[in-house]
């Protein structure tokens, strides 16, 4: 892949886009009846994070840079809770969903460290 633009280039942006993988990866195994809820929801989540860092970073003020972090911050932390659901509905096991939730964590320390660091 060719990196041409600046929010290509930014680690916290690749690592958006390995969760947003280990998101459609692991939520392709849910039972079908999910497809309209959870498997939807929580890949649509992943992937704003993804498309709000991209927005985000280029041709913006660091205000509005910011902005924008804090809405993937927010599409993240709603990846969290349809992970507490979908452990609650026993669809996967728990092992897998902890590797998923440390690779969210990775992102999410990454993030906020990135928003902290444009004010």
């Amino acid at each position: 892949m060719t990196k041409g633009y600046k929010f290509q280039k930014l680690n916290v942006y690749q690592l958006a886009l390995d969760y947003v993988d280990n998101i459609y990866s692991i939520t392709n195994q849910l039972p079908d009846r999910e497809r309209y809820n959870f498997i939807s929801q929580t890949q649509r989540a992943a992937t704003s994070i993804v498309l709000n860092i991209a927005e985000g970073s280029t041709g913006q003020s660091n205000a509005e840079q910011r902005r924008y972090l804090s809405f993937a911050i927010r599409s993240h932390l709603e990846t969290i809770a349809c992970f507490d659901i979908i452990e609650r509905r026993e669809y996967l096991l728990k092992n897998e969903l902890n590797l998923i939730r440390a690779n969210g964590h990775k992102l999410s320390v990454k993030l906020i460290a990135f928003q902290k660091s444009l004010k």
